[in-house]
């Protein structure tokens, strides 16, 4: 059987507070990490596009994340808590993660544990999003935004794929110039949507990338809007309609609100 691709991260030194003694409370203490994760799907199959591999940002989040979860008493927990937000990502099949103190003695002391995806549940990232659709106030909100551009209202509804296609380009070429007027970074992937809210920091979509190839999407600001909270945590959508315009019906579990652009 061929062996998986795999992506790795190695000699990654962060300082934590770590350690079941009393002498190791409130200290801070080198840790070293490395993490080899066995992908899913072969990197031939990812047709250059960033979406369809693992990202190495995936790897150092998860570190990340582990430790500002708690205090650990153990490399063990942690490690295990890491292993457990990698595994988390779909393209993800088994995870080799090594912890080692080193600080602790004359080399480095640790723990090498491997798992696999069915042995830890899924814990989704939790990385609540706003989303404003249509319009740029003045003054963004704070925190994690995900600005969907307007287009003109009253276009009639695409009927083919390329005008539906065509409709999405539009949608992208509003998001370049609502960047370039506010200053902000464009998202165009998941990949990018998600670093954003990692660091809470707003940013304009440009959807056709990723909704070109999804029907179910839409091609309105407002479908788009609903598409994309149904497969990232959006705490909330804000709509600044134009005069005249309705809003479609919101999901059940999401809070919308509106005013007149």
């Amino acid at each position: 059987m061929d062996q998986p691709d795999r992506i790795h991260l190695r000699d990654h030194v962060v300082s934590a507070d770590i350690g079941a003694f009393p002498s190791e409370r409130g200290r801070q203490q080198r840790l070293r990490f490395g993490l080899t994760v066995d992908l899913r799907h072969p990197v031939s199959d990812s047709e250059d596009q960033v979406d369809r591999i693992l990202s190495y940002d995936v790897l150092t989040q998860a570190v990340e994340t582990a430790l500002a979860d708690r205090r650990y008493a153990l490399v063990e927990t942690l490690a295990e808590r890491i292993a457990a937000e990698v595994l988390a990502h779909p393209a993800a099949a088994r995870i080799e993660v090594t912890v080692e103190k080193l600080d602790r003695g004359p080399g480095a002391l640790g723990i090498t544990i491997s798992r696999r995806s069915a042995r830890v549940p899924a814990q989704p990232p939790d990385l609540p999003l706003e989303i404003l659709v249509w319009g740029a106030p003045a003054a963004l909100p704070d925190g994690a935004l995900v600005v969907v551009p307007a287009t003109s209202s009253g276009a009639p509804a695409p009927q083919t794929v390329a005008q539906r296609r065509i409709a999405l380009l539009a949608l992208d070429q509003s998001a370049w110039a609502l960047a370039d007027r506010l200053g902000l970074d464009i998202a165009e992937t998941r990949t990018e949507l998600e670093a954003a809210a990692r660091d809470a920091r707003p940013v304009i979509w440009a959807p056709a990338r990723l909704a070109a190839d999804a029907p179910d999407a839409g091609e309105t600001p407002a479908a788009l809007a609903f598409w994309l909270a149904g497969w990232m945590p959006v705490r909330r959508i804000a709509f600044a309609l134009p005069p005249g315009e309705t809003l479609p019906a919101a999901p059940a579990a999401l809070t919308a609100t509106v005013t007149r652009a």
